[in-house]
């Protein structure tokens, strides 16, 4: 099983964190290190600094050498295909190869409003979704490329420079299992990656999964299929507890710490070493090859060292 940190640059970290810990990330041995891609706190009312995602990326690529830098995920009504393909291009260009792209149909309505991005309907934004991913595989290819949807027109030259990633950078879609966004995945992309689920959920979005990749003609094995959720993690009892104390602080979740454990006993990796471990086994045993490690106290890096050594290595 491979494990994955990411985090959530619009909880309020600054640019050295950010730096300190990919560096911290590259280290120990991490190969990737992904960020959301929000404009404000997707938990909190409090005004928390956020960074714009890929230009965050892009200035990490020159501070790192081997740690592969990707979104989870961008939502397609933040920027248009063609900003996207150029920007994740540059950061590839920058990384020399490492960037990941993650893209997906967003989710936050509060946030759009906020910054006057329009929030259609969901049926509208997977559309965008489909458009969005041909039209940035096409103009990644290099070749002369016109395209005329729904909702993107492109008359377009070949665009220069190709990605250093050949055939294109890693391409990721995330979603809960729904017959569109696996169809979209089968039919485009190297990774289908699915948000805190349990177990049992993982193994039934993994039938659809495959069963989309048979449709699709393509092979099941040819997928990687991943998760994202949150961890909570100690040595013992009470190291458990300070980080979970921590963590319900981030996500303003009161000051039940048991209650907060509780609630997220099926869909988050929680406990010993030895207990985050079994559970990853289980994850595994139902067809997840990565695991994203959402790292919500984003000043622990002792949580990190302890993942390295006891989980990852």
């Amino acid at each position: 099983m491979k494990i994955r940190i990411v985090i959530e640059g619009q909880e309020g970290i600054p640019w050295m964190r950010f730096v300190e810990i990919a560096r911290l990330c590259e280290e120990l041995g991490f190969d990737a290190l992904y960020r959301s891609d929000h404009y404000m706190s997707t938990v909190s009312e409090d005004d928390r600094a956020c960074l714009d995602a890929w230009a965050t990326l892009a200035g990490l690529a020159a501070c790192t050498q081997t740690l592969k830098l990707g979104t989870l995920v961008s939502p397609v009504t933040f920027r248009h295909p063609s900003e996207l393909a150029k920007v994740v291009t540059t950061v590839d260009h920058i990384s020399n190869g490492r960037a990941e792209l993650g893209i997906g149909a967003g989710w936050n309505p509060v946030e759009h409003e906020t910054f006057g991005f329009p929030f259609p309907s969901t049926k509208d934004r997977v559309a965008m979704l489909e458009e969005q991913i041909e039209i940035i595989c096409a103009q990644w290819a290099g070749e002369p490329f016109s395209f005329r949807g729904d909702h993107y027109t492109v008359e377009g030259r070949a665009t220069r420079p190709r990605p250093v990633s050949q055939p294109h950078p890693h391409l990721l879609i995330g979603g809960s299992g729904g017959r569109a966004t696996t169809r979209i995945a089968a039919r485009w992309a190297n990774e289908y990656n699915t948000p805190y689920a349990s177990v049992e959920q993982c193994a039934v979005r993994y039938e659809k999964l495959m069963k989309a990749c048979e449709s699709a003609g393509r092979a099941p094995e040819s997928m990687t299929y991943s998760l994202m959720t949150g961890f909570v993690i100690g040595v013992d009892e009470d190291e458990l507890r300070q980080r979970a104390a921590r963590i319900m602080h981030f996500e303003n979740g009161g000051d039940d710490i048991e209650a907060f454990l509780a609630s997220h006993s099926d869909d988050w990796i929680i406990g010993s070493p030895e207990d985050c471990r079994s559970r990853i086994n289980q994850y595994a045993a139902v067809g997840i090859d990565v695991i994203y490690l959402q790292h919500l106290d984003f000043n622990d890096d002792d949580a990190l060292r302890l993942i390295a050594r006891e989980i990852a290595s």
